[in-house]
């Protein structure tokens, strides 16, 4: 039994029929099936019978993997690939059956040879961590590894990042960078084990965004559940919108900045539907000071003002999330109006702004200090606070201009 051999699996009262293929382990038999999935069974726990011998060249496919790597091309602009982990630099731990974070940025140049004859790359690691662990430390970390590269020369940067928490990343770096280069967020909802995998067009879509002349932080993901297109969202616009589906990402407010149309013949196209900052027409600078000590509150009906205090202890900033156009619950002004710290009020509403001027309620909020968010996402207000606190000399006034694409002047959705 080897691997490449076709082979059929009996172990319990399942039986799995497939190719076999290497295993990281001695313990387990790694068999991709029919469908195109992978499945890591007990090698102890099963007995198998050998269909069919050599069905597939295991030793030349992976020849093959080896012989894609990107050769340096004068005539090509430099993209760097950044990777901090996530589903998109990620493979299945056939132990578990879980994804896990193990690739680098190299390894993701092997896996996707569709990146070659795109760009000359850079490949280096900030962290390999799923994205529920990321931190502000990480940000400035990352930060810090960003300007470095567009200070080595490259042309634009593409960040791999785990999609749960990208859009916090994403409006991080809008705030902490002034960037002369695009900067493109891009990750897969779905690992590279699966047949409906998104991660090569997501990667490819990203790295033609990083030739682009756009010099924004964007994040680069599926624009519909076809593979056609990748959507460009400016980073402080957008947020995951589905736990699972490949266009799970929307721009908040209005369509997407931009768009990527996806070809395997390699004639990807870039557009944009809106202004944005040029390449090369802002110099590059680094704000990375952040007060990590903000929290972010969403209001509920019946919720007790001893978790506004209990979140308020000891913090730096508050960001909370009202309803509609901004309102709490009127016992919550007293306690607002007694905090000694910044407090922002956005709405959980998805779409719309916050206009505290219309009820009462809003208007004794203001006269108790907040903040109005603007049409803020809570979790890029969060983030601005974050930066504001540390960076601003009015806090208040930094929180009302838009300093990255953050706040629309209006609210008139789908421009």
């Amino acid at each position: 039994m080897n691997a490449g051999d076709r082979v059929r699996v009996d172990r319990a009262d399942q039986t799995y029929e497939g190719v076999l293929l290497p295993s990281s382990t001695p313990d387990h038999l790694v068999v991709k099936l029919d469908g195109g999935y992978n499945v890591g069974i007990d090698r102890d726990e099963s007995s198998v019978e050998v269909l069919e011998s050599d069905v597939y060249d295991v030793e030349s496919a992976q020849d093959e993997d080896d012989g894609s790597a990107v050769e340096f091309d004068d005539d090509l602009p430099t993209v760097s690939l950044i990777s901090t982990g996530g589903t998109i630099a990620s493979t299945v731990d056939y132990r578990t059956g879980a994804v896990t974070a193990q690739f680098d940025a190299e390894d993701v140049l092997r896996a996707v040879p569709d990146l070659a004859g795109m760009a000359n790359y850079r490949g280096r690691v900030v962290a390999n961590i799923l994205s529920e662990n990321m931190t502000p430390a990480v940000w400035q970390d990352l930060a810090d590894a960003v300007r470095e590269e567009i200070e080595a020369g490259a042309d634009g940067v593409v960040v791999m990042h785990g999609t749960d928490t990208m859009q916090f990343t994403a409006s991080a770096l809008a705030f902490m960078l002034d960037t002369p280069v695009p900067i493109v967020f891009t990750g897969s909802q779905r690992s590279a084990d699966r047949p409906s995998s998104d991660n090569v067009m997501n990667a490819v879509c990203a790295v033609e965004a990083a030739k682009s002349d756009c010099a924004e932080v964007l994040v680069c993901m599926h624009a519909d559940e076809s593979d056609d297109r990748c959507a460009l969202h400016r980073g402080t616009r957008v947020r995951k919108n589905h736990t699972s589906r490949r266009d799970a990402f929307r721009t908040v407010g209005a369509k997407p900045l931009g768009e990527v149309d996806y070809s395997t013949d390699g004639d990807n196209a870039v557009t944009f539907r809106r202004e944005y900052a040029k390449r090369d027409e802002t110099e590059l600078a680094l704000h990375e000071d952040l007060a990590t000590d903000v929290e972010l509150v969403k209001f509920t009906p019946g919720m007790s003002t001893e978790l506004l205090e209990v979140a308020a202890d000891g913090a730096d900033g508050i960001v909370l999330e009202g309803t509609g156009l901004g309102h709490v619950n009127t016992e919550w002004i007293s306690v607002i109006e007694d905090l000694d710290i910044p407090v922002v009020m956005t709405s959980q509403c998805i779409e719309g702004r916050v206009c505290d001027r219309v009820y009462d309620t809003g208007r004794d909020l203001l006269d108790a200090g907040v903040i109005e968010g603007e049409d803020m996402l809570p979790g890029t207000a969060k983030v601005k606070l974050m930066w504001a606190l540390a960076n601003a000399d009015d806090v208040a006034d930094a929180m009302a201009e838009p300093l990255a694409g953050e706040i629309q002047r209006r609210s008139t959705p789908w421009l």
